[in-house]
């Protein structure tokens, strides 16, 4: 049969319920040793209720596979499979992504675009059923993945984009904006969301006018992120690991710094938001939630999938059942035994006899 286990960190809880079992044995033997050490063979059982092992042990297993049971149902036990639709509903994202060697300084650590890698992630966890696609782009631009709710090929391929995916260098983030703009499949207005994640520098493209158009065409939102140091900025490494030296031009060495004010006109123009990373860690989950996820969703087509039957309620319900049934196997017995001992009411009795 094939189980699944949604949550199986609850597997724990069954070594609390091995100490409670040895605890409760623990217990019955203390309270046994002390009844010997206290009274004789001939007066211990007016110490001990008669049948009180035996209930002791009955209520105690009772518990214990009550709560076993209530273990399994906590780790939200499935088996079998069933296929169902499920409606899809979201807006499509593309995000735009520098991979230009400016983006290999080392200002925000472990350079710009590792921290833009990982803010896209960090964005794509905080999703839930948007589509999204990639455009790696620096003096060309280049569709790394179309659109697709497939995040862990998403991810597989973004952490694979660098300054060797495109043939040309430079920047220029006009050209990519209208790459991201043609990689939409819906051909209605809303439910689109560019977010940019670049350093600002640009090589005349014209990002701010194409930004306009494609919002004024076609109401596409765009939201920047910055990254790099905007006052000193850092110096550009040769190659993508470091090792090979700084890039120089006419013998000097290139220091590139962030240009956050192209970013923030391509946001204002587009109603969206510019987010100053710098080289500062952003939490991207919020980012997401408050500006990107406020663009209005689509419904797209319903998807099919194979889900597990949850079969939690086969545990739930037999523990509950058993707990029950504990309390009435413990009180049971004390009842009869209060009623069929008359030794219990004689104090009363001699009470009432001295009055």
């Amino acid at each position: 049969m094939d189980i699944t286990l949604g949550n199986p960190d609850a597997l724990y809880l069954f070594l609390v319920i091995a100490f409670c079992a040895a605890m409760t044995a623990w217990a019955a033997t203390s309270r046994r040793r002390a009844a010997n050490r206290f009274a004789s063979q001939k007066f211990r059982h007016r110490i001990l209720p008669r049948g009180g092992a035996f209930r002791h042990w009955g209520s105690a297993v009772l518990v214990l596979a009550s709560l076993s049971l209530l273990v399994i149902a906590l780790t939200d036990i499935r088996w079998g499979k069933t296929m169902r639709e499920v409606p899809q509903k979201g807006i499509e994202v593309m995000f735009v992504l520098d991979v230009s060697r400016s983006m290999l300084a080392e200002d925000a650590s472990p350079n710009r675009l590792a921290r833009a890698k990982q803010q896209i992630k960090d964005m794509i966890d905080a999703m839930a059923g948007d589509r999204v696609g990639l455009i790696a782009f620096a003096g060309e631009a280049r569709q790394s993945v179309p659109l697709t709710s497939h995040y862990d090929d998403f991810k597989q391929t973004l952490d694979s984009v660098g300054p060797q995916t495109v043939r040309s260098g430079g920047s220029r983030l006009g050209d990519a904006l209208d790459a991201a703009a043609s990689g939409f499949l819906s051909k209605t207005h809303d439910h689109k969301a560019i977010v940019v994640f670049t350093d600002g520098e640009d090589q005349e493209s014209k990002p701010v006018e194409v930004a306009s158009k494609l919002f004024a065409e076609q109401g596409i939102r765009i939201f920047t992120v910055g990254l790099g140091d905007m006052d000193q900025g850092a110096r550009v490494p040769d190659s993508e690991n470091g090792t090979g030296g700084y890039v120089r031009y006419q013998g000097q060495q290139v220091w590139s710094k962030l240009n956050g004010q192209v970013l923030q006109q391509i946001a204002e123009q587009t109603k969206g938001a510019y987010i100053p990373a710098g080289t500062r860690r952003v939490n991207m989950s919020d980012v997401y939630h408050y500006y990107v996820a406020n663009v209005e969703q689509e419904n797209f087509e319903d998807a099919k999938i194979n889900t597990y039957i949850a079969r939690y309620q086969w545990f739930a319900v037999p523990a509950l059942l058993l707990l029950i049934l504990e309390v009435f196997w413990s009180t049971r017995g004390t009842l009869t035994n209060q009623n069929a001992n008359p030794a219990s009411k004689q104090p009363h009795d001699g009470i009432a006899k001295a009055a």
